[in-house]
């Protein structure tokens, strides 16, 4: 228990602490440090004592006196809300607040909740494989922070210095997301929930520009109209069902006619944290804030909070319309982000139609809700936790070194900023090439939607799949392909982060290495203690060999060509370019006798597939099929 309350509350500690430390200096760079050193350590304790010993661990049952102490903060949180809505005369942010925190003073008041046992701490393999993606993940963005504000500032001295109040924020991030894994209570869920909101509210809207602030209340308004369902889905929960815990409710729901509409409501809640369609432009609208906010709202947290809801959630979606919804807004959008991020050059906009599309993925095997689906997202979510990390912070390095974040700009990357370069590739292979997890899940997903008869996700996860090789080729393309003479650029990547984006590639590497151990160790007993049922394997032997020969492919394969071409004279060929060579690869002469400069470019197809075109149609399509299974499955119920 006391590693747990460590990993819980230490991170609001040492924000508090950070908050005093308002000017930059080696003891504040020193505390950080020393603080994700803490974190990780814990961490890991934590994940191998889980392993070794007992699969399900109930650590705390009762929590005496900590229910004043949640009604408090609650409406703290909920003055903090309100003030920032009167401040910038959002007024229906305000609205949203109240009412959800309306809602659970009443319950908490009324004393109808203290009659239904609920049990507050719980913790499984699950628990374990978000601690270490939170703990990791995490605490390494907060370290590559270090280097990366201190290079913002110097890049961006428009913006005041808030570098005390951002690192708090983060660690009050890492630490509701602990508290919301471990909460088995629905109102301690729901209280860690509100948190994130909050936090992501306050990293987005850092620099308080217009732009800032205006995607910052976005996000706070569709976040706390997700909050207002879990709060609705709690309230209904403990007076219809008398269940007031998570994992009470989760056996309860399956195959209950009435848990529908509870079931419905978090399945929203998780929706709108997870960015689904449609609620997505409020993650669009994050890209406004500094790199290391975006890395930990994509990759560690705050939409991870979403799916890990929808995982737990999936054996009540299991055959009925709830589930149906979630599969299908899920499908969906995998496919339409999919196709939207074709049209993007700027790499944070491709990255976040990305996080979109793959969260969608996650979305529709948790909506199945069969043992094989839910493995495919659970590795998914893994994967994609430390790739999607480790694309924003090379992003950020590259648009601090280069001064921009456009892809076209990356052209040759390999020869400017070699380690970024390389960096960066590893986290594109870690999205979708052979044989990293993120394929072989894929790969799953397809097995199980065939197997569930779901025609429509296969449809989605062929044609999704087909556009997500599109873009992340294109982007891979633009890295190697090199002109001729590209010179060398002066790296302007600290040590910090330095550390941080080598650790997290080399993790990828070991995900790569290990994902079938991951599997039999954790993913396949969780599986198991969730379903109440004997797993079969998911990974075959002969996908084992497969796997094995992929691997050596990609090894041995680069390795023979150099050696095949050792010692063989370069012949310099010059490129064809619609004209005349000058001698350089650079330049031509046209039709005109003109030295006309080489320029490629990628093909980002806007009229086809650009924002303009088919994201509003998306959202309504989207919004559109959840009213309607809104209420087939609440009119059933009733």
């Amino acid at each position: 228990m006391e590693v747990i309350a460590f990993l819980i509350c230490f991170p609001f500690l040492a924000a508090l602490l950070l908050s005093f430390m308002k000017k930059q200096s080696i003891m504040r760079s020193g505390f950080i440090f020393v603080s994700c050193g803490a974190v990780i350590a814990a961490v890991l304790y934590y994940s191998i004592n889980g392993l070794i010993g007992d699969s399900v661990l109930k650590y705390l049952e009762e929590a005496p006196g900590s229910e004043p102490v949640l009604l408090i903060a609650e409406c703290a949180i909920m003055c903090l809300v309100v003030a920032f809505a009167f401040r910038y005369k959002k007024y229906y942010v305000a609205l949203l607040s109240v009412a959800q925190t309306g809602l659970m003073l009443w319950l908490d008041l009324s004393g109808d909740h203290k009659t239904v046992a609920a049990p507050h701490i719980y913790s499984d393999k699950l628990t374990i494989m978000m601690c270490l993606m939170i703990g990791i993940v995490g605490s390494l963005i907060i370290v590559y922070a270090v280097g990366y504000m201190k290079e913002y500032h110097h890049h961006h001295k428009e913006f005041k210095d808030r570098c005390s109040f951002f690192f708090a924020m983060l660690f009050v991030f890492i630490g509701a997301m602990f508290g919301l894994v471990f909460s088995n209570n629905l109102q301690w869920m729901y209280f860690f929930w509100e948190i994130t909101s909050v936090c992501s509210f306050l990293l987005i809207g850092y620099t308080k520009t217009d732009e800032a602030m205006n995607n910052a209340f976005r996000a706070l308004w569709m976040n706390l109209l997700g909050g207002l369902a879990f709060a609705g889905a709690i309230v209904f929960s403990v007076l219809r069902l008398q269940v007031a815990d998570l994992q009470t409710f989760v056996l309860r729901g399956r195959g209950n006619a009435i848990a529908i509409i509870p079931i419905f409501l978090l399945a929203i809640a998780a929706l709108t944290k997870s960015a689904q369609l449609p609620f997505s432009k409020w993650l669009l609208g994050a890209m406004v804030a500094p790199t290391p906010t975006s890395a930990l709202l994509h990759s560690a947290t705050m939409v991870k909070a979403g799916v890990f809801l929808l995982i737990r959630l999936a054996p009540t979606f299991h055959g009925n319309l709830v589930g149906i919804m979630v599969t299908t807004i899920g499908g969906f959008t995998f496919f339409a982000a999919s196709l939207l991020a074709i049209s993007q050059s700027d790499a944070k906009k491709v990255l976040a139609y990305s996080t979109i599309s793959n969260l969608g993925l996650i979305t529709a095997c948790a909506g199945v809700g069969m043992h094989e689906a839910v493995w495919a997202g659970i590795l998914l979510m893994l994967f994609h936790a430390v790739s999607k990390s480790l694309m924003f912070l090379s992003v950020g390095s590259v648009e601090n070194s280069m001064g921009s974040r456009n892809i076209e700009d990356m052209h040759g990357l390999i020869v400017k900023l070699p380690g970024l370069a390389f960096i960066m590739i590893t986290g594109i292979a870690g999205m979708f090439l052979a044989p990293f997890g993120m394929l072989i899940s894929k790969w799953a997903a397809l097995k199980a939607f065939v197997d569930a008869d779901s025609i429509l996700m296969v449809v989605f996860l062929v044609f999704g799949s087909a556009t997500t090789l599109f873009y992340w080729t294109k982007w891979l393309g633009k890295l190697v392909a090199v002109v001729h003479n590209s010179s060398h650029r002066k790296s302007l990547v600290g040590v910090s982060q330095w550390i941080s984006m080598f650790a997290q590639a080399v993790i990828m590497i070991i995900l790569c290495l290990l994902f079938p151990l991951i599997s039999s160790m954790m993913v396949e007993p969780f599986l198991a203690s969730m379903f109440h049922d004997q797993i079969p394997a998911i990974i075959s032997d002969g996908n084992m060999k497969i796997m094995v020969m992929m691997l050596f492919a990609i090894v041995i394969l680069p390795i023979a060509v150099r050696f095949l071409t050792f010692g063989k004279k370069q012949k310099v060929v010059m490129s064809y370019m619609g004209g005349a060579n000058t001698g350089d690869d650079r330049n031509f002469t046209n039709s005109f006798g003109e030295d006309t400069p080489m320029y490629l470019a990628n093909w980002y197809m806007e009229d086809w597939f650009g924002e303009k075109k088919i994201l509003k149609p998306s959202i309504l399509l989207s919004a559109l099929a959840i009213l309607v299974i809104m209420g087939f499955a609440v009119g059933g119920a009733l």
